[in-house]
């Protein structure tokens, strides 16, 4: 959950300052003997739920891109997250989405970019 300000944190920098929006998706991942059997019930293994969190960033400037998109660039990062579930604080290791910046004029520190998103996929099921 986006609780406060400080709540979302990539590799330790605060993320809320920068952001119109947080999605957090919880995704189920079933092994190969899932499906449906004659009867239409759902059988299987179920491997685990992998969280994602999918970062809507506001318009940024020059000197906020370049604070941003250095972490998302990694080919791994530590996230830390309200988890609503463990009613705690939690650290992930995950990989970043594509992300794509979209500019219309010449970016500065007083002009901004368009804002876009990313997602944050954890490496590991959820314990």
């Amino acid at each position: 959950m986006f609780i406060d300000v400080n709540s979302i944190k990539i590799d330790n920098v605060s993320m809320g300052q920068y952001l119109v929006e947080a999605k957090y998706g919880y995704h189920k991942l079933w092994g190969k003997d899932s499906g449906r059997n004659l009867n239409g019930d759902i059988t299987g293994t179920l491997l685990g739920i992998f969280p994602k969190i999918t970062l809507e960033f506001k318009p940024l400037t020059k000197t906020e891109l370049e604070t941003i998109v250095p972490l998302l660039d990694k080919p791994s990062q530590i996230v830390r997250y309200y988890d609503a579930n463990k009613k705690t604080y939690v650290e992930m290791s995950t990989y970043a989405g594509d992300y794509e910046v979209v500019n219309r004029n010449i970016i500065d520190d007083t002009l901004k970019n368009e804002g876009f998103s990313c997602a944050l996929i954890s490496r590991h099921r959820r314990a």
